[in-house]
């Protein structure tokens, strides 16, 4: 059964609706790269819900947990199958696994880095192709990186608009919204994990670690990002709300 949010909570819902309606009239064609994450759930339920021109998509890299499959089957069938899989080439693959071995990315950065690159990048690539602007579902308290972002930026790396509605959400906003409105999610958070990616590079964190301390949990140090949100980027918000 659906509860009533918070005023202040409501007035984050209208502005990304808001955002994301202005965005869509502007450019015409977005797509929304699912995570599939707890902020995910809150994004794709917006959209589909409210803004069904939207399209969106995930990333199934060959490694995701079993718990992120059950909720993708979970979400496709709430969502009449309005969620796109996008799978890596089976060839980059195969030479990724021959070279470095089926784990080889915990060697070194570049090699986890090159995994991600084959693994995720590639197939985003394709996934945006066609599209004026992308819509991700980043916070400003996940990572020092993520705080300097801006709602809306030109992504010069993948050379269109990105978008990042949620931005000043807190996780707890992100979690009233989900059980306000009786959401699936990954079951996953229930056992420590505030960010999930593929199984073999995530981990439940302990109390007190940084939010992204489970994700590459072996590298020492420098951010921990697959290479899609590189700070390549430059704030461009008028040019999408006109």
């Amino acid at each position: 059964m659906e509860q009533r949010i918070r005023p202040d909570l409501a007035t984050k819902v209208v502005s990304v609706r808001k955002l994301l309606a202005g965005s869509l009239e502007h450019h015409g064609r977005l797509t929304y790269a699912s995570s599939l994450g707890a902020e995910a759930i809150v994004l794709t339920d917006l959209i589909l819900t409210h803004l069904p021109q939207i399209d969106v998509f995930t990333l199934d890299t060959g490694r995701l947990p079993e718990e992120t499959h059950d909720l993708l089957e979970q979400l496709q069938t709430r969502y009449q199958q309005r969620i796109r899989v996008i799978y890596p080439e089976a060839g980059p693959v195969e030479r990724l696994v021959a070279f470095q071995g089926v784990n080889g990315f915990r060697g070194s950065v570049p090699a986890r880095l090159g995994c991600c690159q084959v693994r995720k990048l590639q197939p985003f690539r394709k996934a945006i192709a066609g599209f004026s602007a992308w819509i991700t579902g980043v916070r400003r308290a996940q990572s020092a990186e993520r705080s300097r972002m801006d709602s809306v930026e030109w992504d010069g790396q993948h050379g269109l608009y990105k978008i990042s509605p949620l931005l000043d959400w807190s996780e707890a906003d992100v979690w009233t919204y989900i059980r306000s409105r009786g959401l699936p999610y990954n079951s996953l958070h229930d056992q420590g994990y505030p960010s999930i990616g593929c199984a073999p590079c995530t981990r439940a964190i302990l109390p007190g670690e940084d939010l992204r301390a489970g994700r590459w949990w072996w590298e020492r140090s420098g951010p921990r990002e697959c290479g899609l949100h590189e700070r390549t980027t430059t704030r461009r918000t008028a040019a999408v709300l006109g």
